[in-house]
């Protein structure tokens, strides 16, 4: 569905700004044309037999007429915004819909009707957008929510949903939200952002980039690791475009997210369970099922539960090139992670032979973080050796420099830094013909070798 404009249009020129009284009058006409829409269209607004631009055109068709049975005497440019605004309400996201329409937006967090807060530019801020009622908010929550196949109701008051342009949902109602509905829309671009991107904004080194590349193309298994909202989807993103063409990914999720840039690709996505407690099928489920899809790449959007020994098992049985995300805040705490993730999966399997199955499936873990003025930086690039008596042995290939301090506006001025160290799966760069620039892990051009 393309982007619909802000709910409020500037005042044309030549021509003088509304009273507050004017104001106020268009808002009391701009509820009861809404009220009037409702009673009018009824169940036809929830609909699957009509198109998106079929209900959009019978909105403006009735909304029209029921403009016209109000009598209320109104300019060209007042009727186009209040039909705009009403059809935002009805079909769009209401108060919400010029938030989502701004590009330096990047998250909404709404508490309760009356306090919406946005991210611009990593910081936080109030907006002075408010719902007119709890109401209207359960309304655009559910609507939401409805054109993704789920609910939300006082049996089931939380949900994860996404808009169509991608952008992840997360909503609570009460009784659990105790001071009104929270709703979170965590935005995506509207264009995936490239591996350029991800350099440009320094979240990536040019030589990470190239190295990580190569252990995409060389199907090394891969963990993105870092906290809420560092960019885990971003990078998983940018990491998939490196997979060849001609390669058939299966991507699982619990909301399709990904945004892969491939021709052949088979999206899964789990389902809770109805209203009756039934037909729930989990990302443990659909990595069971990958399996037999002849996958040459698995890429699951994020490992949180049992499911996590399945994807250790694929990477360990010939499914090479898996990609995947876990919440931790560092490589050794991504390893204990997925240790703990594994035990989720009520297998009674010593912890040995845990850390064995995660040291021999994973070969690179790649760790974001978000810094103190907003930023999100690959802070670590990490290799997993293998064992070392009890203990998974990591390396780090690339490390942040923090020592570079900050500049006057709190700006961190480190980037990630090779160590200077070669990690051994180079050695599978080689037999692959894949070649890396000598100055991608520190060494100078014309040394001619690794330091």
């Amino acid at each position: 569905m393309p982007p619909r404009r802000p709910s409020v249009s500037p005042t044309p020129r030549g021509t003088s700004a509304p009273t507050p009284s004017g104001n106020d009058a268009l808002a009391r006409l701009k509820d009861r044309a809404a009220s009037a829409l409702f009673e009018r269209m009824g169940a036809r607004l929830n609909d699957p037999s009509l198109s998106e631009d079929q209900l959009h055109q019978l909105v403006r068709t009735e909304l029209n007429q029921v403009v016209e049975e109000e009598k209320v005497p109104l300019s060209g440019d007042e009727r186009k915004r209040l039909i705009r605004e009403v059809q935002d309400d009805v079909l769009g996201h209401g108060p919400l819909q010029r938030l989502l329409d701004d590009p330096d937006i990047t998250e909404i967090m709404v508490n309760g009707p009356d306090m919406v807060y946005v991210e611009h530019q990593g910081k936080l801020t109030r907006s002075d957008t408010r719902f007119t009622s709890e109401e209207q908010l359960r309304r655009v929550i559910e609507r939401i929510v409805s054109r993704v196949g789920r609910r939300i109701d006082e049996s089931s008051p939380l949900v994860d949903a996404r808009l169509a342009d991608g952008s992840r949902v997360n909503a609570v109602i009460p009784p659990l939200a105790f001071s009104g509905s929270s709703l979170t829309i965590r935005k995506f671009a509207k264009d995936p952002f490239k591996v350029n991107d991800l350099i440009g904004f320094g979240t990536l080194s040019p030589e990470m980039a190239e190295l990580l590349q190569a252990c995409v193309e060389a199907r090394l298994n891969i963990i993105v690791s870092g906290g809420t909202g560092t960019g885990k989807t971003t990078l998983l993103n940018v990491l998939s475009s490196f997979i060849p063409e001609g390669e058939r990914i299966v991507t699982i999720e619990d909301a399709v997210e990904l945004q892969l840039q491939q021709e052949h690709i088979v999206r899964l996505e789990s389902r809770p369970p109805n209203i009756e407690g039934k037909g729930e099928i989990s990302i443990r489920d659909l990595v069971r099922n990958s399996l037999r899809m002849r996958p040459d790449r698995i890429v699951v959007g994020e490992v949180r539960g049992g499911e996590t020994l399945d994807m250790l098992q694929a990477m360990n049985t010939g499914h090479d090139g898996s990609l995947s995300t876990v919440h931790a805040n560092s490589p050794r705490d991504a390893v204990a992670r997925l240790e703990t993730l594994v035990l989720m999966a009520g297998m009674d399997l010593p912890l040995r032979a845990i850390r064995e199955q995660i040291a021999s499936a994973v070969d690179v873990i790649v760790q974001l973080t978000r810094l103190r003025d907003g930023s999100r930086r690959v802070t670590a690039v990490t290799e997993l050796q293998g064992m070392e008596g009890q203990t998974v042995t990591l390396q780090d290939a690339f490390l942040f420099d923090y020592s570079a301090g900050v500049d006057p506006s709190g700006r961190f001025l480190g980037k990630p830094m090779p160590t200077g160290i070669r990690p051994t799966f180079t050695d599978r760069f080689a037999e692959l013909g894949i070649t890396l620039s000598p100055g991608v892990f520190g060494v100078p051009a014309n040394s001619g070798g690794f330091r």
